[in-house]
């Protein structure tokens, strides 16, 4: 796998997580104006970093506010599956 692909799969599970967080914090959405561009920063990872700051600078539309959101990471993923039992056949 290629490292565009890899920073393109975390960049998907970043964007879910953060619409996922946004949802369950209005008060945090509240402070991100209408039609701003988000930029997600992860610390410590300057690749995925500056490849998120190059697609955006690509994507950004004239006189759209930009907003710089930092995350310290994720939380290793949980399943959520609930009471599963097997079934020998």
């Amino acid at each position: 796998m290629g490292v565009t692909n890899i920073l393109e799969k975390k960049h998907a599970i970043l964007v879910t997580e953060f619409d996922r967080y946004v949802t369950e914090h209005p008060e945090f959405a509240e402070k991100i104006p209408k039609n701003a561009q988000i930029v997600l920063q992860v610390e410590g990872d300057e690749d995925y970093n500056k490849w998120c700051r190059r697609i955006a600078d690509k994507q950004r539309e004239a006189r759209q506010p930009v907003v710089y959101v930092r995350v310290k990471g994720l939380k290793p993923a949980k399943s959520r599956l609930i009471k599963p039992e097997v079934a020998l056949v």
